[in-house]
């Protein structure tokens, strides 16, 4: 088995780019190539085995990776108005959206020159994942790639004060949708803060909140059950403001445990749409958004649409940058094959 990659970080978490020695997925669609990558009854953190999640497993499981990988697999887009398509995955499945995801598939796409870009300007790559409809915004200068903003599928609030009985009290969360579903509530309101000395208590509360949501009516996806489901926990503590705007840092808490280093893509348009049902936000004001490491993205929801109806546009800048390039292998006789996780 030989598979080879280009690796980017977004804000500190990392990107894998699988370019050759996956097999081909079939399926019309992004969202349906995410179906049967999964398999008949698999689920988003738990797939069924096949010949590519044996290629997951490699790459996101040590040696070759980590517990914090996350990577995608380039398939067709849903149609010619996109440049391609992309199942997103990490260590314990594949999920339906990813932001750091797409502006390093930006930024990889313009500085492969898959997408041609102006040396001074924007270029913006279009991209179908299993969600929907992408747009990762290049910022370029002097033929650089200096940053990169994505604009996300519509998201909606479908739970603003949740309240929920947890092992350290009852806390009240928000829900909303976002390509995938995000709950959100301050870390002080666990007794927590968002720092990495605390970190394995904010693992476990994530976890935890993710658990108790399961089944709740605001986990589920008013027109697509796929998109049902918790897919991340985001603490958040409310910082000092910076000229008058909102100023958070988060630790995003996903899948089955797993954390996001940059301050979340996908998680930070769900916050958007929190904050401007909650009428803290307005249109093309800006959230400041830092992660658990102090890498920041910043934020702001489109004028138009509806956080509690049909949803608002959100775009989020951050920056993306190439880590690396591999070849990686399993030989026949290695015994710990597509690796371990701990």
């Amino acid at each position: 088995m030989f598979v080879r990659t280009v690796d980017y970080h977004t804000g500190g978490e990392p990107f894998r780019i699988v370019l050759d020695g996956a097999p081909t997925i079939p399926g019309d669609s992004v969202a349906e190539r995410r179906a049967i990558a999964l398999g008949a009854g698999g689920r988003a953190t738990a797939p069924r085995p096949s010949a590519l999640d044996d290629i997951r497993q490699l790459l996101s499981r040590e040696p070759r990776g980590h517990a914090g990988m996350y990577g995608g697999f380039l398939v067709p887009p849903d149609d010619d108005e996109a440049h391609l398509g992309v199942l997103f995955w990490h260590k314990d499945g594949y999920s339906t959206a990813c932001g750091h995801g797409t502006m390093a598939l930006g930024a990889w796409a313009v500085d492969s020159g898959l997408v041609a870009a102006p040396a001074d300007g924007v270029a913006r790559v279009r991209i179908d994942v299993p969600s929907g409809r992408v747009t990762a915004t290049v910022h370029r200068s002097g033929g650089r790639t200096t940053g990169v903003t994505f604009r996300n599928v519509p998201s909606r609030v479908s739970a603003l004060k949740l309240p929920l009985t947890t092992s350290r009290g009852t806390v009240e969360v928000a829900v909303a949708h976002s390509g995938a579903c995000y709950a959100s509530l301050p870390a002080a309101a666990l007794g927590l803060s968002v720092e990495p000395g605390q970190l394995p208590e904010l693992t476990a509360a994530g976890r935890e909140i993710r658990e108790l949501l399961a089944g709740s009516e605001a986990v589920a996806h008013p027109t697509d059950a796929r998109l049902s489901g918790v897919y991340g926990v985001v603490l958040y503590d409310e910082l000092p403001s910076e000229e008058g705007g909102l100023n958070q840092r988060n630790v995003t808490v996903f899948a089955d445990g797993q954390i996001d280093r940059s301050p979340c893509g996908s998680g930070t348009s769900a916050r958007l749409a929190v904050l401007a049902a909650e009428g803290r936000l307005a249109p093309g004001e800006e959230l400041r958004h830092e992660s658990i490491i102090g890498t920041v993205f910043t934020g702001r929801v489109l004028p138009g649409g509806d956080p509690q109806g049909g949803g608002v546009v959100t775009e989020v800048t951050g920056t993306a940058h190439r880590t690396g390039e591999s070849g990686f292998v399993l030989e026949p006789d290695d015994d710990l094959g597509a690796g371990f996780l701990l």
